[in-house]
């Protein structure tokens, strides 16, 4: 039997302000090296070799960030970096990638995933995103799931039913869980039955565009009108503003015909604010986190990042202090979530 070819699409159009000042609209965190030299989309990408060429890894962004990405994955075809024309949201980046890989072959398997996963066990993600790719080879649209280590109120959860068949890893999907209250989560984690959301999803083309078919008649219709990859641009300028903006779980996964979903072997983080750092960076005997040029006296607890200037610390503790050559961040590590809450407050400069 013929294999199917498999096309990888990198969502990366992430806004920059969680990472705020060292991340902006131009650089978010996916084109940051928050944990070493290489840049969380380049990780990402990396992440996929072996199982899938790099000629077939296409980075989904924006206008904005379309040449920053490109200087951070030289390595990738320069027609593979994809700028959307407008903002809108995962359900017309998936029937994107969905409509290149079916124009290049109609036979094409899909695997789409966000770009700024931590995931520092390569060969076990491997390992599982094949195991997806062969369950989406049976016509299911396969997720990949995370056993919870927390009872997180930050990520949405997916209910899951028994294995899909003897001996099989791949579980059947009961449904996709909002982000939940703590109460709640607490009992999902204890309940063994429910998993993270990680938002790396494994269909063929085919299987997509049946299901668009059925609830979204506007994206399956973007995808058939791409005959020819090289009238790519033609159609982003012309339809894909157009697209309603709608996330992929809302529009095709709660309702979708099969979905199964395979648990992950791997670790796995979202990063989703400065406080996440501590867990994937070296701590000193005190317990800061720091990179840079940085100094400390009788400070704890404290993560401070210096991309040019020295940062000093003098009896502080719990403190995030970020530096950049043209604004510097301090707040409390309980606060990081609220760095999104004066962005309007910045000139358009700072951004």
């Amino acid at each position: 039997m013929k294999k199917r070819p498999v096309y990888a699409f990198v969502m990366a159009g992430g806004s920059g302000e969680r990472f705020w000042p060292l991340s902006r609209q131009a650089t978010p965190k996916h084109l940051l090296r928050l944990l070493d030299d290489e840049t969380l989309l380049e990780k990402t990408i990396r992440r996929l070799e072996g199982l899938i060429p790099l000629e077939n890894i296409f980075v989904l962004t924006n206008h904005l960030q379309a040449a920053a990405t490109r200087e951070a994955v030289p390595f990738l075809p320069a027609g593979n970096i994809i700028a959307e024309p407008a903002k809108r949201d995962t359900a017309p980046a998936c029937a994107l990638g969905t409509a290149i890989a079916h124009a290049m072959d109609p036979d094409a398997l899909c695997v789409v995933l966000p770009a700024d996963a931590v995931i520092h066990d390569a060969v076990a993600f491997r390992e599982c995103l094949d195991e997806a790719i062969e369950a989406a080879e049976g016509g299911a649209i396969v997720t990949l799931g995370v056993p919870p280590t927390f009872p997180s109120t930050g990520y949405g959860y997916l209910e899951t039913g028994p294995p899909m068949r003897l001996g099989s890893r791949s579980l059947a999907l009961k449904r996709f869980v909002e982000k939940p209250d703590l109460e709640t989560a607490d009992a999902y984690v204890k309940s063994g039955t429910y998993l993270w959301n990680a938002g790396i999803f494994v269909w063929k083309a085919s299987t997509f565009i049946a299901e668009a078919d059925r609830q979204s008649p506007r994206l399956s219709g973007f995808i058939r009108s791409l005959t020819d990859i090289d009238a790519l641009s033609t159609l982003m300028e012309g339809e894909f503003a157009t697209l309603p903006k709608i996330s992929v779980d809302y529009a095709i996964m709660e309702n979708a015909r099969e979905v199964v979903t395979v648990p992950a072997l791997f670790d796995w983080d979202d990063v989703g604010s400065w406080a996440a750092l501590p867990a994937h960076l070296p701590a000193d005997e005190n317990s800061n986190s720091l990179r840079g040029k940085v100094v400390i006296h009788r400070s704890h607890e404290n993560i401070a990042i210096s991309t040019s200037r020295l940062v000093a610390l003098c009896g502080v503790e719990n403190l995030v202090v970020v530096e950049t050559p043209d604004a510097v961040l301090v707040c409390h590590r309980d606060s990081v979530q609220e760095v999104k809450a004066f962005q309007s407050q910045l000139p358009d400069s700072l951004k």
